[in-house]
């Protein structure tokens, strides 16, 4: 994995819910129907994509300001329940030589509560470069450098959500393999 990409790469891992004695459980694809939620994970914002149930369009859901872990994970169990949210994507912020970040380890942790917390399957896309995209997207579209800021998660999960739906849903790598 230590080869560099120059756009959002199509790396894809999976979890799905731990069992009860944390052993980990072998990963598991998407339901075949239903919303997905794509998610770009931050220690201070999360920013939240849906897409539609035929799982042709995302769109920006919400940037979700933490709290702390026990509101958070509820507050993503009212998203499912509230959306019908069958699985979750969220973006691994790698390094650019396709290493584990520290980040991307924080992401995965979440992606494990997440996924006991809500019942729903993760999976993984290599998300580098998504809130560059997504910021000078809304450069792009004049909006000044604050409200940038402001914005910037939900649409790096929406461009998330977007190349997981464009690549199908589907394959999964051993989470493992990045990991040594």
């Amino acid at each position: 994995m230590g080869e560099a990409f120059d756009d959002v790469s199509p790396l894809r891992l999976s979890v799905s819910r731990r069992s009860k004695d944390d052993a980990p459980v072998k990963p598991t694809p998407p339901p075949e129907k239903g919303k997905i939620a794509g998610i770009d994970f931050g220690s201070v914002r999360i920013g939240v994509a849906v897409c539609d149930a035929e799982r042709l369009i995302a769109f920006p859901y919400e940037i979700w300001r933490r709290k702390n872990e026990k509101l958070d994970l509820e507050h993503f169990q009212t998203l499912v329940k509230e959306e019908k949210i069958v699985h979750f994507v969220v973006g691994l912020p790698l390094h650019c030589s396709g290493e584990m970040s520290e980040k991307a380890r924080q992401a995965l942790e979440f992606a494990a509560k997440l996924a006991d917390a809500t019942g729903c399957s993760v999976d993984f896309l290599d998300e580098r470069f998504t809130s560059v995209i997504a910021d000078d997207m809304l450069r792009q579209a004049g909006i000044k450098a604050k409200k940038r800021k402001q914005n910037v998660d939900d649409i790096a999960a929406q461009i998330i959500l977007s190349n997981y739906l464009e690549r199908g849903c589907v394959g999964t790598t051993e989470l493992e393999s990045l990991e040594d």
